[in-house]
């Protein structure tokens, strides 16, 4: 009961976190490209988690951890805010960020794939019916979709919750600020040379905002909440703690709602309420 309260103590921290995540990229992408930004991001979180690595000297991850260690990276470090980033040109970051509801569902599927959880049948009935609630309340009245947009999203959530189930499995082994860490070390040269071709050409029309978006997504998103959110998985249940996920999008439509100023329905409170209860709902029956 202590691990599993730890752990969806750890995960919720992790998705404060992460609910700043694509304003910030949001903001960041107005002045960097989203292939500089995707691998500059990564570049400064690999520095920093190598500091941590080799500092504290973690013993190296086996062979076998090789192949997940690469997946975590594909889908956490390149993909997710790669697509994400892409998808930010055509979408508003208010309406990107209900698709997150979507990542729960994802995730649990890809922990049942690839991490052995077996949750009951109740689950997986509070579990759609939280995806549905978000998905609902991303189409209810918005006009702000585009077809380009979703498409690059939906692929993001996928490559997403590949990347959290393995990394939560990798994590009852290696320890969850470990497996973020050298999945962002083992990404640092492709991940440096992509962001040297496609520097900016000019650095004088970069505005604060931009930096500090940067900054964000660069120390938070892609190092700081990994650490919780893995932590949180790793003893909570990728299935169970990763429901907690559906509180994302409102969090995060507070926050672009505040610093960029985009509008959020009324219909977000009602969805939030239906939200909660599904989260209830699959941390019982998980």
């Amino acid at each position: 009961m202590k691990r599993t309260t730890e752990g969806w103590g750890s995960g919720l921290l992790g998705v404060i976190i992460f609910s700043g995540s694509l304003p910030a990229t949001r903001v960041a992408v107005a002045d960097f490209s989203p292939v500089f930004l995707t691998c500059a991001r990564a570049v400064i979180a690999a520095l920093l988690g190598s500091v941590f690595l080799f500092a504290l000297r973690q013993p190296r991850p086996q062979r076998r951890d090789i192949v997940p260690l690469c997946l975590v990276a594909a889908g956490g470090v390149v993909g997710f805010p790669l697509l994400s980033a892409l998808a930010l040109q055509h979408i508003t970051a208010a309406y990107s960020i209900v698709f997150i509801g979507l990542l729960p569902l994802a995730t649990a599927i890809f922990g049942v794939l690839r991490g052995g959880e077996q949750p009951k049948p109740a689950f997986w009935l509070f579990s759609t019916i939280g995806a549905a609630a978000v998905a609902g309340f991303a189409l209810y009245g918005s006009q702000a979709g585009n077809f380009a947009g979703d498409l690059l999203m939906v692929a993001a959530i996928l490559v997403c919750g590949l990347a959290y189930a393995e990394g939560a499995t990798l994590s009852r082994r290696l320890g969850g600020w470990q497996v973020i860490s050298w999945s962002l070390l083992l990404s640092l040269p492709l991940m440096a040379l992509i962001a040297l071709a496609y520097l900016p050409t000019s650095w004088g029309h970069i505005q604060v905002s931009s930096w500090i978006g940067l900054g964000y997504v660069s120390v938070f998103s892609m190092l700081v909440g990994f650490i919780f959110w893995y932590q949180g998985l790793a003893l909570g249940g990728i299935a169970s703690v990763g429901q907690l996920q559906l509180l994302q999008p409102f969090f995060g439509l507070l926050l672009a709602a505040f610093f960029l100023h985009e509008p959020i329905a009324w219909t977000m409170l009602a969805s939030t309420l239906i939200v909660v209860l599904c989260v209830a709902g699959a941390k019982r029956f998980a």
